[in-house]
């Protein structure tokens, strides 16, 4: 079996709600245009991903996926997955690592059509399924996180995370008002988008540790390894960075040798796909850690970003990014929580989610082919 067409379809997004995760967000809405990828083969089978997000146009991504990595997958067999992400990888230079992602997940829908079975049994299930948590937006008043908190602690989610207005003295109440409203074991985490300097994380962390958060997530900037390991020091509560620390799979040994994180994290988007995040799954089990798999950016990656979660056992959360509108677009059947707080995975081989094509096709506005 050989891949003999790739073709990336650029399609728009409409109706976004304006939604602000932090500082490196900022305001974003409207519109953009995400990538439906195909990886088609000489038998007849076709891998597929997402490429984009809400925040990031496929456009910026697009041209250097077709004109470089194109070529490295055309007439190659799809189950060489592991040859052809080292090969991709050496193409970081004139590409990124989204473009990688999105190639290696299409390489990972195509294994799973060929072998009859769903991604995370094709890595080795562990379980069905995965607790929920609930990961603000940015809101401007502080009564309008408790009211998110309780509606989610309500339905059953297993915990909430706070992404604050990443003004310390309004975080420091934001954390506070959430923690009295929720209760002393409901698990809540903050993220602080990386944008504190080092004194600022270290008063901020010392209230969150005070009130029993279950993690301090990137208060410093993402490639701050040496303030990182500082604060860690000073602090009991666990903190979580490298969620866009600079480089790919291989950018976590420095942080694991400076010690300056209590866990990995990362997604298919951000880290060049299901065969980094595996890698790192098991790179953070050596060392006796969680991976913490951050959001997709895309429903088809938060699907991906599933299987590996279902995958392994050091992954304990799956984060859904609120709100739905801003985060959920071109699936069918997309990723839900249950009643039980579970999200639960995906039987069908491949990544196993029914794409809307019709919904796509009738918003595709340029589509860019390589043929072999």
């Amino acid at each position: 079996m050989r891949i003999d067409e790739v073709s990336l379809h650029l399609f728009a997004w409409d109706d976004i709600p304006t939604t602000t995760y932090g500082r490196h967000t900022g305001r974003f809405g409207g519109s953009t245009k995400l990538g439906l990828l195909e990886l088609k083969t000489d038998e007849g089978l076709i891998g597929r991903s997402f490429l984009g997000s809400a925040i990031r146009s496929a456009e910026l991504d697009s041209y250097s996926l077709m004109n470089e990595l194109a070529l490295v997958v055309l007439d190659q067999d799809p189950l060489e997955r592991e040859r052809l992400y080292q090969a991709m990888m050496t193409k970081t230079r004139s590409t990124t690592l989204r473009a990688v992602g999105a190639v290696d997940v299409a390489l990972w829908d195509l294994g799973g059509q060929i072998a009859g079975l769903p991604i995370s049994a094709l890595l080795g299930a562990t379980r069905a399924s995965i607790p929920a948590y609930a990961s603000s937006p940015v809101h401007v008043e502080t009564g309008e996180y408790v009211t998110e908190a309780l509606a989610h602690r309500d339905s059953g989610w297993a915990a909430y995370k706070i992404h604050p207005p990443t003004d310390p003295t309004h975080d420091i109440e934001v954390c506070r008002a959430v923690r009295d409203a929720v209760g002393e074991d409901y698990p809540i985490m903050l993220d602080s988008t990386w944008a504190y300097d080092y004194p600022s994380a270290l008063r901020v962390g010392r209230v969150v540790e005070e009130l029993g958060f279950r993690w301090y997530e990137d208060p410093l900037a993402a490639d701050d390894i040496y303030n990182c390991a500082k604060l860690r020091r000073q602090l009991n509560i666990p903190l979580m960075a490298t969620e866009y620390s600079p480089g790919g799979f291989t950018s976590y040994a420095p942080w694991l040798l400076a010690e300056a994180t209590d866990y990995l994290r990362g997604d298919v988007a951000v880290k060049g796909g299901i065969t980094a995040l595996i890698k790192t799954a098991h790179l953070a089990e050596a060392f006796g850690m969680n991976l913490e798999i951050h959001h997709g950016g895309n429903s088809l990656n938060n699907v991906a970003n599933l299987h590996v979660a279902l995958a392994v056992a050091n992954t304990d959360l799956f984060e859904v990014l609120l709100p739905d509108e801003a985060q959920k677009h071109g699936l069918i059947d997309d990723i839900e929580v249950g009643a039980d707080g579970l999200v639960h995975g995906y039987d069908a081989p491949g990544l196993g989610a029914a794409i809307d094509m019709e919904q796509i096709q009738a918003k595709t506005v340029a589509t860019l082919e390589q043929q072999r």
